[in-house]
């Protein structure tokens, strides 16, 4: 019996090895996660750093643009006014269209002014028949004087007659020309070539000198005149920035101007500064300047208010940054740099003014240095930060990698706007 059973003793140890070894095995895996402390991803160390934008500071020449507001102004207005009283008996052009100086605009009853045209041109030829008798009468006399054949009285009648005749012809032609005058006053012209407005008379009414109300109104509105106002404490400010060598000014021609309409779009043609009021308004603090824009067309209107963008002056070496980036406070404005090391401080600047959205900076920071623009709210004390090249809204992340080619450095739409962009 005990030869043919295997012994019970055999399956037991097998089974109980069996179960050491399981036991064991998932013993070591689950103690084979833990990791020494303050290893990267163990119990105890710290974050990765934060990633903050960043634009390198790129120093350049930029054009100080300043947009005022300003309303458009026709360079010419003449208002058309009867000259000669009677009825208005034709309007002679379209309200609305363009007239060249001395066109006929309206047509005034002229049948008075033409009967004292011929009274005064019969008073002319009774003058030159006066005169030609009495110059003969002279001629008659004339040789007879040497001869004592007249007395002396006789000739000198006769020589005063003649130049009375002579004055009254001189005074018969003058009538003339002031009947001829009141004639042509019958005939309303225009006075200036530009675009006329409506008609403030129509056919049959009574116009005289002394009407109050113009007839019609002939505006120039190419070019035209642009008025604006500018603080005087900014021109002054700016003229000593520009004498303390901080700015230039932009050429030394006329400043040009760029005129903006109401829907952001620019005039296609440029204008130029004329002249800067010399009196500041006392109720504003304003002081007043003109310019001159050409209007081909007629795409622009007198009364229109425009904004006007106008370069005073030149920054040799200034940065534009956007304007999340400057931290503006009553003990004056800051940044944010981010060293080498990934550490930031703030670090004060001074500003010269907005241009298309981002203040420029004058002053307070060298070129390299980077300037933190977003992340903000992931400062941690002064826990290192990761500065990664800033993206700007609304741009397409290629252009933004092909900016950023390195970590640290700004795309090349944050980078400083040349002149050109910047005069825009």
């Amino acid at each position: 019996m005990s030869d043919n059973n295997p012994s019970p003793s055999v399956p037991f140890s097998r089974v109980a090895v069996a179960a050491c070894l399981a036991a064991t095995v998932v013993l070591s895996a689950c103690g084979g996660g833990d990791k020494p402390a303050g290893a990267p991803g163990g119990p105890g160390s710290a974050p990765p750093p934060a990633q903050v934008g960043v634009i390198t500071v790129q120093p350049g020449a930029l054009d100080l643009v300043t947009e005022l507001p300003g309303r458009l102004e026709a360079s010419r207005v003449a208002q058309v006014r009867a000259r000669a009283t009677g009825i208005v008996q034709q309007r002679l052009f379209t309200e609305g269209s363009a007239v060249r100086a001395g066109q006929p605009l309206f047509r005034i009853d002229s049948a008075p002014y033409e009967a004292v045209l011929a009274s005064a041109r019969a008073q002319q030829a009774k003058a030159e028949v006066q005169v030609a008798q009495t110059q003969a009468q002279w001629a008659r006399l004339r040789p007879l004087v040497t001869d004592k054949a007249v007395s002396e009285q006789e000739a000198t009648n006769a020589e005063l007659a003649v130049k009375q005749a002579e004055a009254d012809l001189a005074l018969a032609k003058a009538a003339v020309q002031t009947a001829s005058i009141n004639r042509g006053y019958a005939d309303v012209t225009a006075p200036i070539a530009g675009r006329v407005g409506r008609a403030n008379v129509t056919e049959g009414a009574l116009v005289a000198q002394t009407d109050a109300t113009p007839m019609a109104v002939v505006q120039q509105i190419d070019p035209l005149y642009i008025n604006f106002t500018q603080s005087a404490s900014e021109a002054m400010a700016l003229a000593r920035a520009v004498e303390n060598g901080q700015l230039k000014r932009s050429g030394t021609q006329a400043a040009a101007v760029k005129v903006v309409l109401e829907d952001g779009t620019e005039h296609p043609q440029p204008g130029k500064l004329l002249f800067s009021d010399l009196t500041v308004d006392p109720t504003s603090g304003q002081v007043t300047l003109r310019a001159e824009v050409p209007n081909p067309g007629g795409r622009l209107l007198p009364g229109l208010y425009v904004r006007v963008r106008l370069v005073q002056a030149q920054a040799s070496d200034a940065i534009a940054l956007p304007q999340q980036a400057v931290t503006r406070s009553p003990k004056g404005d800051s940044v944010m740099v981010v060293d080498t090391e990934g550490k930031v401080s703030p670090r004060p600047v001074k500003l010269g003014g907005q241009q298309g959205g981002r203040w420029v900076v004058l002053d307070g920071l060298k070129a390299g240095e980077q300037v933190m623009v977003d992340g903000f709210q992931k400062l941690r004390g002064d826990a290192p930060v990761k500065a990664v090249p800033w993206q700007a809204p609304g741009t397409a992340p290629k252009a933004a990698a092909a900016g950023a080619t390195a970590p640290g450095s700004a795309p090349a739409s944050a980078s400083a706007p040349a002149p050109a962009a910047a005069a825009k």
